[in-house]
């Protein structure tokens, strides 16, 4: 007998109820009120606030960041592409020739689209590119197509072309390069998880925390003052408290890491454009068609890359329903505990003045 008084006399609710009995039950039952509204308006906002900066930041990664880097690096191998094409019907004496030059033109004519689609989703200024590409067409075409006769014209203009494509700090190419850092470095902004979203995250969840937490004791306390063993309010409120303390941080976290996933694609294809170099026409016949096939793998490769990084994108989009079900949530959170105590407390106490 002694050991069960024992018992009963250290379990959560024996000790909860000493906690709590020097209050009257009107005053505990305002104070769970006013407590469950302060934590379910700070839950819910830090939450809303902080999904939605992941929301934003997939947003603007599928609609600016990511088409810029891929379409400098675009940019950049198509120029490359078309530079050895030129130079290749050159060193092959196939200039003069009626037909070839497909490759030449294709891939310029891409570059320059390029650079197009390019400045409606960047605020980076490309004139100096597009002049600098403009100089670099009026050069390579006539050094490839024309000057048959004049080789030393011919030979002026292809020198004159490669060195407004690769010229140090000045070329296009290293132009192209520090475009593609800087969007490279917004990109990296964007992708991460700064600080304050991160405290965000934690606040949220130590307020639903508490809340939970809250909603135990108010249960607790219309049992035992008020002889309730079930409210229809509380009840769900609490079920709803555990599903938005899990399902919105999953659905964050697996969008993070998808997040993760494009910043990482986006960086591996900055990294293979920026390390290809331009093929020198003075190389070997050998070491010149492998030098041009590494350049056609590079663009396939850069092409099936940017493909992923668009599947990666396009599948985010179910974040716009996880947003709108969490804010659902949090409503129904933040009015049922406030309708089922102030119906209580309207009904047993209130009236009664």
């Amino acid at each position: 007998m002694t050991t069960g008084r024992t018992w009963h006399t250290y379990t959560p609710a024996a000790f909860w109820r000493r906690r709590l009995r020097p209050y009257r039950t009107r005053r505990l039952l305002e104070a769970h009120a006013l407590i469950l509204t302060l934590c379910a308006a700070v839950a819910v906002s830090a939450l809303l606030v902080s999904y939605r900066q992941t929301q934003q930041a997939t947003q603007a990664l599928a609609a600016r960041q990511a088409p810029s880097v891929q379409g400098l690096a675009a940019t950049r191998l198509a120029l490359m592409r078309a530079d050895w094409g030129a130079n290749d019907l050159v060193k092959r004496g196939l200039a003069d020739i009626v037909g070839p030059g497909e490759t030449y033109r294709v891939q310029l004519a891409a570059a320059d689209q390029g650079l197009s689609r390019i400045a409606d989703r960047t605020d980076q200024d490309l004139g100096t590119v597009n002049g600098l590409l403009a100089s670099y067409s009026t050069s390579i075409s006539p050094g490839a197509f024309q000057y048959g006769h004049q080789p030393l014209m011919r030979q002026q203009k292809l020198v004159e072309a490669a060195s407004l494509l690769s010229r140090p700090q000045t070329g296009i190419a290293p132009r192209l390069d520090k475009l593609q850092g800087n969007q490279m470095g917004r990109a990296a902004a964007t992708v991460g998880m700064g600080w304050v979203q991160r405290g965000g995250w934690w606040l949220a969840e130590l307020s639903l925390a508490v809340l939970g937490v809250t909603l135990l004791s108010a249960l607790f306390v219309l049992r035992d003052r008020c002889g309730r063993d079930f409210d229809v309010c509380l009840l769900p409120a609490l079920a709803l408290t555990v599903l938005l303390a899990v399902f919105p941080l999953l659905t964050a976290s697996s969008a993070q890491h998808d997040l993760d996933r494009v910043g990482g694609g986006l960086s591996g294809i900055t990294e293979i454009s920026r390390h290809t170099a331009r093929c020198e026409p003075a190389l070997a016949p050998a070491a010149w068609k492998k030098c041009g096939d590494h350049l056609t793998d590079v663009q396939t490769a850069v092409t099936n890359r940017s493909e992923e990084v668009r599947r990666e994108l396009t599948g985010t989009t179910w974040t716009d329903g996880v947003y709108r079900a969490t804010l659902i949530i949090g409503l129904l959170v933040f009015v049922l505990p406030a309708t089922g105590l102030g119906y209580r407390l309207d009904r047993d106490y209130w009236r009664q003045r």
